[in-house]
């Protein structure tokens, strides 16, 4: 290929990157204004957004509990096992490992096993919508698809992701404290310390709980409605919602974490 050839190609790439973060946008705006916009209800099925918060909560509950009761006990294994070759002083790891479970740990791992099942869940349902020619038949009778199927799922991911964080941050710190005791010895009364956490602690916890929690089902949505072709188009949007929701839940870790620093100082 000649050297015009590659320019072409990177030029051709960069823009269809420019417009898939466009089209990327505009469903964020239209998520949005459809979630602020209460008349827009009546164009969705009657109960919708309670039926997903069932399909996210209850059908995550295990996933989610046993994934991370098991990172808090390899987390709190390798950190005493690490401590104890160093300095021995274990007092400090249950109050440390409180405050980063609750700004941090409990909220993203959630966040990513959501993704990880949620996202493919509704870029699979979307995109099997799409090339059965289902979302054209919506816009035909005046129907917005955002409106019709990411509002109600994106309603119900923020308020089962931040209950969700809730219960795998607390699975997270209790087996991270029986592993302790059990490995360690370290006495419940000193690890199950909670004092040391801030209200900045549960404000950068809150805060990535809300946008992960609408990011998921924005991203998953937005490759379902991109799939074309049969199958093999519901499976390519399925594979881009996972890849894509999980980087953007790294991502706004990333940003958030940054924010959180910087409000500490």
């Amino acid at each position: 290929m000649t050297v015009r050839g590659h320019i072409e190609r990177l030029g051709g790439a960069a823009i269809d990157g420019a417009r898939a973060a466009a089209d990327l946008y505009a469903t964020l705006a239209a998520t949005l204004r459809g979630a602020l916009r209460p008349r827009a209800g009546g164009r969705r099925p009657p109960g919708e957004v309670v039926h997903q918060m069932y399909e996210i909560g209850n059908r995550s509950l295990l996933f989610i509990a046993v994934t991370l009761g098991f990172i808090g006990m390899v987390m709190i294994y390798q950190s005493c096992l690490q401590l104890s070759r160093i300095t021995g002083d274990l007092s400090r790891v249950g109050s440390e490992f409180a405050k980063i479970a609750t700004h941090d740990f409990g909220p993203t791992l959630t966040a990513m096993m959501v993704a990880t099942r949620v996202g493919a869940g509704i870029a699979a349902e979307v995109g099997s919508m799409k090339v059965t020619e289902q979302i054209d038949a919506l816009r035909m009778c005046g129907v917005s698809p955002i409106d019709y199927l990411i509002v109600p799922r994106a309603l119900a991911s923020v308020i089962m992701t931040f209950v969700l964080s809730v219960i795998g941050g607390a699975i997270l710190y209790a087996a991270g404290g029986v592993t302790a005791h059990l490995s360690f010895g370290v006495n419940y009364r000193t690890f199950f310390d909670a004092g040391q956490i801030e209200a900045i602690d549960v404000a950068i916890g809150t805060s990535k709980c809300l946008t992960y929690g609408l990011a998921i089902p924005v991203v998953s949505g937005y490759c379902g409605l991109r799939a074309r072709g049969s199958s093999e188009g519901v499976g390519w949007a399925t594979t881009a919602a996972v890849i894509g929701s999980s980087l953007a839940v790294i991502i706004l870790d990333f940003l958030l974490s940054g924010v959180g620093l910087t409000l500490r100082r």
